[in-house]
Order: C-alpha cells, then structure tokens, then sequence
C-alpha cells in the first residue's frame, strides 16, 4: 500500500449523493443503518435508487418550497457531485477540494485539499462516499483517500491502480462503503489499459481484491479476444460510473464501459467481454457470479454509461429482486439481481455488418421494451440534404464513405445521469438525449473523434431532450417530458415519497414533477437566465424534522426547504433562450480558417499520441470578426475545395492544395458556409460591428 503524505492531498468537496434512506422500503439489508434523514452514498443507500422516504416537501406542500440557504463553495471550486449527507452535514467535491458544509446553514466544516498539481490529484467529480466516521473518495492519481468525517483529517490513502500508473487511468466514481469494504471502479480515460473494480479495506486501506474487466489468458472470457495478438492487454473496458450493493446476496455490482481502440473493431476480433456489460461480483472474492453485455463488439461508444440501481417489483404475483441498467440507445436491461435471469425477455437481432470491422452479426433488444429517446421517425422530416439518415443505431461507422457522403444516423445520449426508482409508483426515472450527427471514423483505428457534439453540429437539427418515467413491469414508458436537448446536464432525477420528482438542467434551474403523472408543479431559476453549467445531482435531508433538498450550482451550493426566503436569481421558464442550444464550441476570433483540423489521441497508452487530418471539419468551424476583416481560407487538407456560403453571396473560388483565398465580411451578422464538393463540410462565421 502506497501512502500519500498530508501536504500532498488535494481538498476535495465530497459530494455524490444522498440517501434519504427508506430503511424498508430502500435498503436491501434489514436492519440497515441508515437514517431517513440522511444521503449517506451517492446514490441515496446501497440501491443506488435515488428515492427518499422524507415526504414534508410534496405535492401538496410544493408551492411553499424556496431558497433555504446558498453558499459559494469555498476555494471557488465547481461542483457537479451529489451532496451526501450524514447528521445535518453535507459532504462534496468541488475542483481540487473535499468540502464538508452544514446543512443547516451552508456554513463550511471544513475543507481539504492536496498539495500536489491538481490534475494529478484532483478528486472524483461524483463525489465520495460514507462509512460511520470516515469520508471515502477516489482520486485523479488511481488512489483512494479516508478522510476523518469531523475534522477532514487524512487516515490513508492507497494506489488502487496500475504502478505505474497508465495513461488516462484514474478512480471516477464515487466510493460505495459496505460490509467493512470500499467499492471503486478505475477507468482509462478511452486511451487504453483496463477497466478494474476494486475492494479495499475500510479501516487499513488495503487492497482486498481486484477485478479485471478484460479477463487474462485462461481466464473465462479471455477467448472473445484476438488470440494471436496481446491487444487484450490494453482492451480497455473503463469503470466509470458509481456501482450498487446488496449485502444480504453478498453482491456488488458496476456496469463496464466501451472496448478500446473505441472504434476499431478490426483490431480485436470477437465480443470483447466484460466490456460494455453488467457485472455482478462477490462482495468478498470479487469472483463473478454472473454478466450480460449489452453491447457484442462495441464500435460504436454504445455502452453502459449511466449508473445502475437496484428495485424490487412485483410480477407474475412474486416479488422479484431487480438490477436495472439503460444502454446508451435508451433501452432498459432488467435482470434478477440474484442469477441474472432477464426479468423481462431479450432477443438478438440481425444489426447492420461491416466485414472490415468484424461487426457482431445480432445486438440484444429486451422484447416489447419502449425507450425513452425517440425513435428514427421523430428525425425522418427534420434532416436537410446533402446528409442521409440511417435508421439503426448499430450502422458502423465508415472510413470509405466518410469522404463521400455524411450519414446522418440518430446518436442517442443516454449517458453519466443517474437515474431513479420509487416504489410509491412503482417507475424508473431517467434522462437522455437524441441528436442526429455523422457517423464517422479514421482509418487509424486508434484515432478516436472526441467531439461528436461539437464540429459536427451545424446544418444537423436541434437535439431534443427527455425526461421520462418507464414502468419495469412492463418495460414501457409511463410518462415523459420533451425538453430542449440543451436543458440537459449532469444532474439527473431523484425521487421522493412526497411524490415528487426533482431535476436540474444546465440553465441553472430546479425542476419539480409530479411522480405519478410527469406534470411540472415547481420551478426555482438557481441562476441569472441563461447561465451554461452542469449541476450535480439533487439530494434531500432533514434536520429535526425539516427537510431539505440539495443541489450544486457551478461554484454554489443550494438548500431548498419549505417557506424558504432565498428568493430566485431570475423568473423560471418553461423553453429557455437559444443560448442554452447545443450548438457545440463557441465562436473563436480569427481571420483565419483552414479546411482541415488536427485530430489527436494524446493518451495513447501504448506511449506517444495518434493523429490525423479530418478533410472535412473547418479549423475552427465556428468563427468571429469584427466588420471589415479580411478573412484568409487556407486549404491544408489533401484534395482541392471550394468554399462558398450557404445562401450564395460569396465564394472562394477553387483552392488548390496548399494555397488560400480572401474574402472580406463587412456586414454585421452570422454566416454558415459549406465546400460545394463536399457539401456536409459546415462552418460559420459571425461577424460583428
């Protein structure tokens, strides 16, 4: 076990989430521990349901609920972690820092922070986790730190990782603490190495066990990789999001994320287990007790990507003890948490094939399941030529074509939000987001185009986004909201037994639904109107008997009670302005634009980086002048273009390889442009007085 020294640590704000803990209803350990009145881990308790039995703020009190306290973070810090609570004090992180802050009032504890650089030691985003006297939460450095709950004082801190460690290797998630163990997962950063979940020793901070989530030569599993390469070794398969317990099955569980090289399928022949797959382990071995992968030879980033909860339900007339999991795509997999069983059938279907990527012939589709994001039809009128909409989210992503024609394909993001179960209805609560965008790759399997949302966005239709409640019984959505894809952030549903369902989105507003029907009976605007951020996930507490709902706004944190005074930063509404749009990076000034921009995987954990030339995406794609400016079109890029407006004002002219043409902007306005070859190649440029 490696320690770190005091003077190394980074002040970290705890801060992942809340268990308002329904101790029969909630919590599958009788006799648990927990307190109604507290938000002891992440996901509330150990079902990671996100469900509260407090029920004071409710339907019929919400018109009372307001501003309780706020507080800036101390060290000016963001947050996007859910606050846990344990006896009126609130523990989160926020930048470099670890805060404890009074529940009460909004008061800083205390607060800890390392020593050394903050990338290296910069604590989880999702927050920490608590035992009865100790603070737990994972590290940028692929360690694991024990915090004093009382005084913020460092007890150990151990290497959980690689040594030394690999490129982009780091513990994301939030410490799970149960039967005398902390549960992590360790991601890669996509640049390569190996997904782990990791059991360490509450008290010592030694390591109990590990599981590696691409299995070793002999190991079950190890046979759905290449046989005749080591690409194993660097298969990737990160553990990015916080797991779940049941301690009464002895169980731990962590859903895995995508292979790596993210899309290069022909490099690493077969299904790639454990990847992009639910994993049920041995709280005390870490042995597996069972899998299922939602994704076969994932080349798509289509993985797991959101945290899983446990539910019990009934059906059939027996209570069945379930573990719910939603794909990337929007689609609910529920399976009995004990052998694994599908609580609701899966099927395999006939998904579109490329020979050269070695595509799995069927993906897995639970049958008669709805999912929450809409469907092909919903985008079928709304995308402009030139580009042309694919239907199946499995199409892979071509090199050939990429030069030749844009493939329009709806990408589904359901992705990073918790999601959330109550048993008063009965619903799983869950966001997404659906946006159409090319479907696009390199020949270099191992360049990974970071941006999908970014330089591709602009002549492609809004995104929509969803807020929505599906009935597990039935795998059919109860109920949902459609809100602009823009409103989404990173905050996610929570459920309470006042019957309400509290969401936050990225213009800085609180949203309050009612459980039951999906109707909006509450809005508080956090924030002035307009704002862009990722508020972390809602929890809720009480103090003598006053309840309380947390969130973290940027670099404040907010309480909300009943007949609160702190009144709101601006008038909530409904649609909020285009700024909130996703319209991918903002405007950047120059008077100069390139045909093609540098991609680059700069952690390439083989050593090194990866690059290549996109043809096809304006460097930069958005752009901003003043009025009169000269702007120079320089074609590095490998074939000739044309650069023209949309709307036929002004052309470039051909511009041979490695030459360029000047066009002036005189009048005040925003301008997109396209190459008359390659028509799907967009940018824009504003220009200003």
């Amino acid at each position: 076990m490696r320690k770190i020294q005091l003077g190394l640590v980074v002040a970290l704000a705890v801060a992942v989430a809340a268990l308002t803990g329904v101790v029969q209803a909630q919590t599958p350990e009788p006799g648990s521990r927990f307190s109604a009145d507290d938000w002891p881990l992440a996901g509330g308790d150990w079902t990671s349901s996100r469900y509260s039995t407090l029920d004071e703020v409710s339907t019929e009190t919400i018109d009372r609920l307001g501003g309780a306290w706020v507080t800036r973070l101390e060290g000016g810090g963001s947050s996007r972690s859910t606050p846990v609570v344990k006896g009126g004090v609130l523990y989160l992180t926020a930048g470099p820092r670890v805060l404890a802050v009074d529940g009460a009032t909004g008061d800083t504890r205390w607060s800890w922070q390392a020593e050394d650089p903050v990338s290296q030691m910069a604590p989880s985003w999702q927050g920490v986790g608590l035992s009865d006297d100790l603070v737990f939460v994972g590290l940028r450095s692929v360690q694991v730190a024990a915090l004093r709950q009382d005084t913020g004082e460092l007890v150990w801190a151990t290497t959980v990782g690689s040594e030394p460690a690999m490129a982009g290797e780091t513990v994301t998630t939030a410490p799970i603490h149960a039967n005398g163990k902390v549960f992590v997962g360790i991601a890669n950063g996509d640049s390569g190495g190996q997904g782990r979940v990791v059991a360490v020793d509450a008290a010592t901070g030694n390591v109990a066990w590990t599981f590696h989530v691409v299995p070793r030569p002999g190991e079950f599993g190890h046979d759905t990789w290449p046989q005749d390469s080591d690409i194993w070794e660097v298969g990737g398969g990160g553990v990015w999001l916080v797991g779940t317990v049941d301690p009464e099955l002895g169980l731990v569980y962590f859903a895995t994320g995508n292979p790596v090289p993210m899309f290069g399928g022909e490099i690493r022949e077969g299904d790639n287990l454990f990847t992009a797959a639910v994993l049920a382990l041995d709280m005390e071995t870490g042995e597996r007790r069972w899998h299922y992968q939602v994704v076969r030879h994932d080349i798509w980033d289509a993985d797991i990507a959101t945290p899983m909860l446990l539910y019990d339900v009934e059906m059939n007339g027996q209570t069945r003890k379930g573990v719910a999991a939603i794909r990337a795509d929007g689609y609910l997999f529920l399976f009995d948490r004990e052998t694994g069983e599908p609580l609701i059938p899966i099927e395999q279907r006939p998904v579109p094939q490329d020979p050269g990527q070695l595509t799995a012939d069927t993906q897995p589709f639970p049958v008669g399941a709805e999912r929450i994001i809409p469907d092909c039809s919903f985008w079928r009128d709304r995308v402009p030529p030139p580009f042309e909409l694919s239907c199946s989210f499995f199409t892979p992503p071509s090199v050939d074509q990429q030069s030749v024609v844009a493939l329009g394909s709806p990408i589904p993001m359901v992705r990073v939000t918790p999601m959330s179960f109550s048993p008063q209805t009965g619903y799983i609560y869950a966001q997404g987001r659906g946006h159409v965008g090319r479907a696009k790759r390199f020949e270099d399997p191992w360049i990974s185009d970071n941006r999908p949302g970014g330089y591709l966005r602009l002549g492609l239709p809004e995104s929509t986004g969803v807020l929505a409640a599906v009935d597990p019984r039935t795998n059919t959505v109860a109920w949902k909201q459609e809100l602009l894809g823009g409103r989404l952030a990173t905050s996610g549903p929570m459920s309470t037994a006042g019957g309400l369902v509290f969401w936050g989105s990225a213009d800085g507003q609180l949203d309050a639904y009612d459980a039951s029907t999906g109707e909006r009976v509450w809005a508080f605007q956090a924030t002035p109107a307009g704002a862009r951020m990722r508020p972390g996930p809602v929890s809720t507490y009480a103090i003598e008997g006053k309840q309380y709902v947390a969130m973290p706004m940027g670099a404040e944190l907010w309480a909300f009670a009943l007949d609160g005074t702190v009144p709101p930063r601006d008038e909530p509404v409904a649609d909020p302005p285009d700024l909130v749009r996703w319209t991918g990076p903002a405007p950047r000034e120059t008077d100069e634009i390139q045909t093609g921009t540098l991609r680059e995987n700069p952690s390439w954990s083989l050593g090194g980086s990866r690059s290549a030339i996109d043809e096809h995406a304006f460097n930069p794609q958005r752009a901003q002048v003043t009025g009169g400016t000269r702007v120079r079109f320089i074609n590095n890029g490998e074939i000739e273009h044309t650069i023209e407006a949309q709307d036929g004002s002004w052309t470039t002219g051909n511009i041979e390889v490695g030459l360029f043409e000047y066009v002036t902007f005189d009048t005040p306005g925003t301008y997109q442009f396209h190459c008359t070859d390659h028509p799907w190649a967009l940018g824009e440029i504003t220009v200003v007085p």
